[in-house]
This record gives C-alpha cells, sequence and structure tokens, in this order.
C-alpha cells in the first residue's frame, strides 16, 4: 500500500493535543480504506507496450483522461496514454490543502521570463505557473472552481471562422460532462446535466465572512445566481468539481472508470521528446519518449493527439520542428510546418494582497486547524467541514464593466472571495513567490490577526504573450513571456475590480465583523496616495498574481487566420494525423476558470475525431 507518509500525517494531526480515542482510530481507518479504493481503481502502469496503437495521446491531463475515455468506448481502437508524471495520492482529495500540493513533484513549477512592468514584488520578477505534472494534470492540484465562461466568449470563437464551436453547439458538451447536483438549479435541464463523469456541488462548509458578503450583495442589488446557466452577471457561492466534499479531477472522473478497459494502455513517468514525422508525406506516425533511462518509439496508425497543456502542448510542437520557421532554424530544428506556435498566449491575471482585517474569528487559518480535531474528524468521518472548502475560496462575482446594466453581458471582470489571507497558511505567499521583504513589511505585522483576501480578477486580458523554446534539449525548461499589461487597458480593469470590492466592504453585514482594509502600504507604493487608483496601480505591478488559467498557444482558427495553428477540427495545419485538444487551442481565454472549458474542448474534441474515423458519436 502506497499511503505510508499519507498514514504518518494523519496520525501526527491527530494526535496534537489529545490521545486517539475510538472515533479517531474509525475516522483514520475510513481513509486507510477510502485510500484503498483509490489505488484499487485508478488504471495500472503499463509496462510492456504494444509497437503501435490506433491512437497516442501525449499528457493524461484534464483533457488527455477525457479522450482516452471517450475513443476507448470503441473496444476496436487501442489506445496508448502518454504520462510524464505518476499517479496521484489519496491526500490530493483533501480539497482545502490544495495550496501544498504544489510544492511536490505533481507541480511542472514553470517560471516566467523576469519582468520590468509586472511582479515587480516577486522573487526575481518572476511568476510561479503551476501545472499539472500526472494522471489528471492540474486538474489534480487546481481549485477545483466550476465555471463554463460565458456564451460570448464560444460565439467569438465561431465568428473567427471556427464553425461549430458558438456556444449553441458547445452546450451539450458542457452537459454532457457534468453531474450537477445543486438542488436549486437542477431542474434546469436546457444548461445542466446528470449522468456526466464530473460531479459538480456547492462546497459543503460556508464561513459567516461569505455569507456576510453574500447578504451584502443581494442587499446591494446583485444578482444571486447560476453563473454556469443563462447569465453570469451577478454572485454566488463557488461550484466545485467535488464528490461528496472531496477533489473529483480528470483522472478520478474519467481514467479510473476506464481503467477496467484491455485497450486502454497508460503509461506514466514517460517524457515524451518528440513527435515522429515523416518528412516526405507530413505525416505524423507516433512519438519518441523516454521512461526508467531508455529511450522509446512507438506507432500510430491513425493520430498522435498531443494534450500536453498550453506550455508543454507548444515547447513539444516546436521540438518537433512545428512551429515559427526562424526560431526553429535559430535552435537548428528541421522546419515541417511553419505555424505561430507559442503565439497567443492568454491568463487570467490579478492584484493580490488586497487584504481586509475583520474582529470575529471566523476566518480559515491553518494553524488553527492543525489543532483541531473536531475539523479532521468531520471530514474523514462525513467528508464536511473546513476541510472540503475549495483553498479557503467560497465565493464568486462577475461583472461586465463596459455594459454594467445588462443582465446577459459579457463579464470583464471576476471578484474571488477567500476566507483566508496571506498570513493564513505559510506557504501561500511562497505559492505565488512573494518576496519576503515585502511580506515581512506588509503582511508580517497582522500574522496574528483574523483576516480575508479578494481577488479582482481580469477576465479577458488584450494583453497577449508568447512561449518560446530556450534550446533544443527536450528537458531545458521553455521560455514564457506573460507580457501582463502590455495593454494598459487590462491594468484598468484589475483597478476598477479593486474599487467595486471597495464599495461591497461598506455594507451593514461586513461592518458588523469589522471588516476595515488593511492599510500597510506596499513599500514600492509608499509615495503614491494609500488606496488611490494610482496607488493599486502600483500594487498591482508589484503582487502580480496569476490564476493559471494559460491557454492559446496553438490557437484554433481557419487557413485564412495567421496566428492559427489549428483548424476547427484541431488538425495541426501541414501535418496529417496530428491534432492538439487541450486549453491551447482556445481562440480567446473564456471568462472562466479554464478547467471546465478545457473538459468541454475535449469532449468534443473526442467527437470530432470519432466522425472523422466514422464511428457513432452521442
Amino acid at each position: 500500500m502506497k499511503l505510508s507518509y499519507a498514514v504518518l500525517y494523519v496520525l501526527t494531526v491527530l494526535q496534537v493535543s489529545y490521545q486517539l480515542n475510538v472515533k479517531y482510530v474509525e475516522s483514520f481507518l475510513k481513509f486507510i480504506e477510502e485510500g484503498s479504493i483509490h489505488i484499487g481503481s485508478r488504471p495500472q502502469n503499463k509496462d510492456t507496450l504494444l509497437s503501435e496503437y490506433d491512437f497516442i495521446i501525449v499528457g493524461a491531463g484534464t483533457a488527455g483522461c477525457t479522450i482516452a475515455n471517450r475513443l476507448t468506448e470503441n473496444v476496436n481502437w487501442n489506445v496508448l496514454l502518454l504520462e510524464a508524471g505518476g499517479s496521484e495520492n489519496y491526500l490530493n482529495s483533501i480539497p482545502l490543502i490544495v495550496n501544498y500540493l504544489q510544492f511536490t513533484n505533481a507541480n511542472w513549477n514553470h517560471k516566467t521570463v523576469p519582468s520590468s512592468s509586472s511582479c515587480l514584488g516577486l522573487k526575481n520578477n518572476q511568476s510561479n505557473w503551476a501545472a499539472g505534472k500526472g494522471l489528471g494534470g492540474t486538474s489534480a492540484l487546481n481549485y477545483m472552481i466550476n465555471t463554463r465562461g460565458n456564451r460570448k466568449d464560444y460565439d467569438t470563437w465561431e465568428s473567427f471562422g471556427n464553425p461549430g464551436w458558438g456556444y449553441n453547439d458547445i452546450l451539450k458538451y458542457f452537459k454532457k460532462l457534468e453531474s450537477f447536483n445543486i438542488p436549486q438549479y437542477k431542474h434546469d435541464t436546457t444548461y445542466h446535466g446528470s449522468n456526466g463523469p464530473v460531479p459538480v456541488s456547492y462546497v459543503p462548509y460556508r464561513t459567516q465572512i461569505s455569507q456576510a458578503i453574500m447578504q451584502a450583495a443581494k442587499d446591494m442589488g446583485h444578482h444571486i445566481l447560476d453563473y454556469n446557466g443563462a447569465s453570469q452577471i451577478g454572485y454566488s457561492y463557488l461550484q466545485g468539481h467535488l464528490n461528496n466534499g472531496t477533489r473529483a479531477s480528470a483522472s478520478i472522473s474519467y481514467l479510473h472508470p476506464a481503467s477496467h478497459r484491455k485497450n486502454l494502455h497508460v503509461r506514466q513517468y514517460s517524457l515524451v521528446d518528440k513527435i515522429l514525422i515523416n518528412p516526405k508525406t507530413k505525416r505524423a506516425y507516433g512519438v519518441q519518449f523516454r521512461s526508467s533511462g531508455r529511450t522509446y518509439k512507438v506507432k500510430t496508425r491513425k493520430e498522435v493527439i498531443l494534450s500536453a497543456g498550453a506550455i508543454n502542448s507548444p515547447k513539444l510542437l516546436m521540438l518537433s520542428g512545428i512551429g515559427p520557421e526562424e526560431h526553429l532554424r535559430n535552435l537548428k530544428i528541421p522546419v515541417f510546418s511553419n505555424l505561430k506556435v507559442g503565439y497567443n498566449l492568454m491568463d487570467h491575471v490579478t492584484m493580490g494582497g488586497l487584504t481586509f482585517l475583520i474582529d470575529k474569528p471566523y476566518s480559515i487559518r491553518i494553524d488553527k486547524y492543525l489543532k483541531n480535531q473536531t475539523i479532521w474528524l468531520d471530514y474523514f468521518l462525513q467528508h464536511q467541514g473546513p476541510l472540503t472548502m475549495l483553498g479557503g475560496c467560497e465565493a464568486i462575482a462577475f461583472y461586465d464593466l463596459d455594459k454594467p446594466n445588462d443582465r446577459n453581458g459579457h463579464p470583464n471582470l471576476e471578484l474571488l472571495f477567500q476566507a483566508g489571507s496571506l498570513v493564513s497558511d505559510p506557504l501561500l505567499r511562497k505559492n505565488f513567490g512573494v518576496r519576503d521583504d515585502i511580506y515581512d513589511a506588509v503582511f508580517k505585522p497582522i500574522e496574528n490577526q483574523e483576516s480575508f483576501m479578494v481577488w479582482p480578477i481580469l477576465l479577458r486580458p488584450k494583453s497577449k504573450g508568447r512561449v518560446l523554446l530556450k534550446d533544443s534539449n527536450p528537458d531545458s525548461e521553455p521560455l514564457i513571456y506573460h507580457n501582463y499589461f502590455e495593454n494598459e487597458d487590462d491594468l484598468s480593469v484589475v483597478v476598477d475590480g479593486v474599487e467595486k470590492i471597495l464599495q461591497l466592504m461598506k455594507h451593514p453585514a461586513l461592518k458588523k465583523m469589522g471588516t476595515r482594509l488593511h492599510n500597510i502600504p506596499i513599500p514600492g507604493c509608499k509615495h503614491l496616495p494609500f488606496a488611490s487608483r494610482q496607488y493599486w496601480e502600483c500594487q498591482t505591478r508589484y503582487l502580480t498574481f496569476t490564476l493559471w488559467h494559460t491557454s492559446g498557444t496553438a490557437k484554433m482558427g481557419p487557413a485564412s487566420d495567421k496566428l492559427a495553428v489549428v483548424d476547427p477540427r484541431l488538425k495541426v495545419y501541414g501535418i496529417k494525423n496530428l491534432r492538439v485538444i487541450d486549453a491551447s487551442i482556445m481562440v480567446t481565454v473564456p471568462a472562466a476558470h479554464t478547467n471546465t472549458p478545457t473538459y468541454m474542448v475535449a469532449e468534443k474534441g473526442a467527437d470530432l475525431i470519432k466522425e472523422d474515423w466514422r464511428f457513432p458519436t452521442n
């Protein structure tokens, strides 16, 4: 059993201040039992591979797991799923500890190129970009937030020359993937499905902070709504990818149910170096990968499907000779198709550190929870309590700042409410890379106080970045230029978000808790009047936090689109039998946390493959 360090961790927690009693033993054994079931149901690593498969999928993240499940529904197709990481541990299932997962080997831990105009308060002026490495990919270490985006996001995709990608076409895939379990909206079958593999529910625990926020929003006339329904403009408690209070990753939702299929082979700890392409026919015929110190080549009869994510998919394309001709020739990589791979990089960015102090003991603090056995018992016995929270995040709001009175608007601002702050967990600031001197000056003085944080998130960025190769070595990290705030309209949206938050915090429901703005300024912004627009612009440039919603680096588009890498059927231009199916293909980043849209892309992509190879779709 591979739960030894989990066992030691749980025992340590349960012994902090009390001796084990019957309830603690019961909860401990229940956790072990669930972990054993988890291990038993996941796909086993395949040591001996076939020399040829019908389909080879590179990357077992959100998209790869989805496609592997859907293609192996055809018992006559053999599918190989290659993953650079290993299996997710059952500790991943505890929603609140998401921050800790990003310090494990399940994270690629990309770092962006140092910036002179943003990330100024982060170590080396770099942003830490988390990406999942292992079965489930980023869905195994993200915040589990379920947001689809807006109708206009996908209608925009279609309007750019991508037939079949409008909202009316892709809604069925959002419904297909989910098992929706929110009672007050469950009857809405126009927008929700009940038989999909991905469970969706509210978090079974709410702090009094989020309750006050929702009361304030309601009193101020904001709509309380299902943001994955007809409209997004308004406030809501978060919907999450949760199964009875535990994380439901892509691996659990799609791979585990398919683990018994003999036509699905999963190979872990296998790093793909390049796609094999016939130079004469320009046909992808397999992949080359390394595993356990050896190099392997495996062929495909039908297609190679690249689902390695918005950083590693363009990296692998370029290593394989598909990308900007001048860039590849400079690295002495033979060019098979001259395409704008790595361009159009998008992310959702926010200002970190917007902190509010309160007088009541309502916030999430890791020091309190480590000493409170009741909290752990609630989780291990019933999957209830604070440990079910999505990394401490509780509520969400969407605004269309351009059309503030349009209930059916296209949101360009999200507010994300977190029942803790940078002082609530010693690892949170390290996760984002906040410099020690900044933390010590601004946040250390409030370490012993109750606090919460709100994120004003840019949803429709105008600034675009780029991914390039450092060299031709597959082990080298790519060069990631995020170009945050290259277009200053993006900065203005974030600051507008701060002002919306400050308005909300004046409401009596929040004042009742003694809510007040933490007012120690960022040292590099001291010269500006505190809480002025100029000050918030400065803080945004210092505490520039990513939401890890990287997308767009293998853009979908018609042949006339000079930035397009794949066509509307997700086939790579100029190369036969090769598709990209993941967040890389997104034309514009949706006004959403990108995990659910990636599921949608993968579900539709699997149907496109089935159609092209004349297998019935559901």
